[in-house]
């Protein structure tokens, strides 16, 4: 039980990380640059190319962390993953508005329930840590 909190945490990165890249495929495949602007990837409209590659998001959140130990590395892990949860949330609030599919709308409250929660315990983690 008291590996509950950390047990919930993975599932919900995973669940994070699955959503954002079903939605990231589907933005880049469908040419839609304003779902992929609002998800923080950079599109280069000039040249009709879009791309994920080195310029999303994740590669800039990763590269946040990579030089990163100790207490600075937990301070910018939880900060990059507090933005990454919240839009995770932001992306299941338009699934419960918008999908056709009673399973998406559910996946979407799970999310919005399991990520606020962490959210918040990151957020406690980081008044008691002092970051």
């Amino acid at each position: 039980m008291k590996n509950q909190p950390i047990l919930y945490a993975i599932i919900g990165l995973l669940l994070g990380v699955l959503l954002t890249t079903y939605t990231a495929s589907n933005a880049v495949n469908n040419n839609m640059t304003g779902m992929m602007q609002m998800m923080g990837m950079r599109t280069n409209e000039g040249n009709n190319q879009h791309g994920m590659g080195m310029e999303s998001s994740m590669d800039e959140m990763m590269e946040s962390i990579e030089t990163q130990e100790g207490d600075e590395f937990d301070k910018a892990f939880i900060s990059a993953m507090i933005v990454h949860h919240q839009g995770a949330i932001e992306m299941a609030n338009e699934a419960k508005i918008k999908a056709r599919h009673e399973e998406i709308k559910n996946l979407a409250e799970d999310i919005i329930s399991a990520q606020t929660k962490e959210i918040n315990l990151m957020q406690e983690w980081q008044n008691n840590w002092g970051y």
